[in-house]
């Protein structure tokens, strides 16, 4: 005997503007529509088309000490080999169903590794990086290139690269991991393999610089010897020193009266691929921001969502309605078109720059690819 089921659809006739008059004509429409999986669109545009983004994330902080507090006792708890694969924890916005996803696009996960610990091989087309808000001693091993990480550092990795992590340190290491994961679920494009189950004794060593850093570490120049354009950065090192520095500049630069800042007392960079001047990954953007003590931002909005770390320093963030004292290590998302602004309170008892350093991943190259990009800042036209 077939089995029917109910019906997933589920219309009401209602007397509203815009709606057609409930009658019981209309009442047996509805039951065919139902019937038949259909869906009128007079029923629902007001929630297909909006007037403007209305993300199912919410703004949320977490806690940089209780996500190391935590990680920690994972850390002596559980293992890193295969099966989890990796000792990361996921963020999970409180609106997304409990879901591990930062945003609908975004991935954001403290990861830990114990001293002597290597995470195994293995590849995946979600594209990825980390980024180091304290310590050393880690390195990340990339198609064979050990990567060192140290603080500050950010490392970016195309989708579908072989790679493992080893920690050749004394003590636990964190960072936090960025992947476009929620994005290729939700559009169902993911694939993944396992790769060697140990590393080599070369891959374990502890080079100042990886082979990727010589080639392809060198502003302003590339290598002759490799041609043409990469859809993800080669350069999987943007060491902290030179980000510093080119904060430090714009920021001197405005002293001096000259443009460079975004916005006064707000200085910030973009990490590029050098093979075509965009952004590092296909499908996420990488920013550092530095905002002078006593500055503040405008509030601004974005079609997209971004996730952001504290790197040094304090302040408050104000997401939508949502406002928050922030400091070292705190994470913080920013859903699409939620109004952000940032107040620097840093100074030199909490920040080596004097100001509120930030790190920020968003989905932006997404939007960018397929036009739907829009941003809105207050004051500006």
């Amino acid at each position: 005997m077939t089995q029917h089921l109910a019906s997933p659809v589920s219309l009401t006739a209602v007397d509203a503007p815009d709606q057609p008059t409930p009658t019981p004509e209309l009442e047996e429409l509805y039951r065919g529509f139902e019937k038949e999986l259909l869906v009128p669109l007079w029923t629902e545009i007001g929630d297909l088309m909006p007037a403007h983004p209305r993300s199912r994330a919410v703004p949320h902080v977490w806690r940089w000490s209780n996500l190391l507090q935590l990680a920690d006792q994972a850390g002596h708890l559980v293992p890193v080999g295969r099966g989890g694969e990796r000792r990361a924890i996921a963020l999970a916005n409180p609106a997304l169903d409990g879901k591990p996803f930062a945003t609908p696009t975004l991935w954001a996960a403290i990861q830990y590794l114990m001293p002597g610990e290597d995470a195994p091989e293995h590849r995946h087309t979600q594209h990825a990086f980390r980024f180091v808000v304290e310590g050393e001693g880690v390195w990340t091993v990339v198609g064979r290139d050990p990567v060192p990480m140290n603080r500050g550092d950010f490392l970016p990795q195309a989708g579908w690269n072989w790679h493992a992590h080893h920690n050749a340190a004394e003590k636990p290491m964190a960072w936090i991991d960025g992947l476009d994961i929620p994005f290729q679920y939700t559009s169902e494009s993911q694939f993944f393999e396992f790769g060697r189950d140990t590393i080599s004794e070369q891959e374990k060593t502890t080079p100042e610089r990886s082979r990727s850093q010589r080639l392809w570490g060198h502003p302003g120049l590339r290598p002759v010897s490799a041609p043409g354009a990469t859809p993800g950065t080669p350069l999987l090192n943007h060491r902290w020193a030179d980000t510093d520095a080119a904060l430090s500049d714009q920021l001197e630069l405005e002293a001096e009266g000259s443009p460079g800042v975004v916005e006064p007392g707000h200085a910030a960079v973009r990490y590029t691929n050098p093979t075509t001047g965009g952004d590092v990954l296909p499908t996420i953007r990488a920013e550092m921001h530095r905002v002078r003590r006593g500055a503040e931002t405008a509030p601004r909005r974005e079609a997209g969502s971004s996730v952001f770390q504290v790197f040094d320093g304090s302040g408050t963030v104000t997401v939508g309605e949502a406002s928050w004292r922030v400091e070292r290590g705190d994470l913080f998302v920013v859903p699409s078109w939620e109004p952000l602004s940032l107040r620097s309170e840093a100074g030199a008892s909490d920040s080596d720059s004097g100001a509120l350093d930030l790190f920020r991943f968003s989905d932006t190259p997404i939007f960018e690819a397929l036009h739907l990009d829009r941003v809105a800042v207050e004051g500006s036209r």
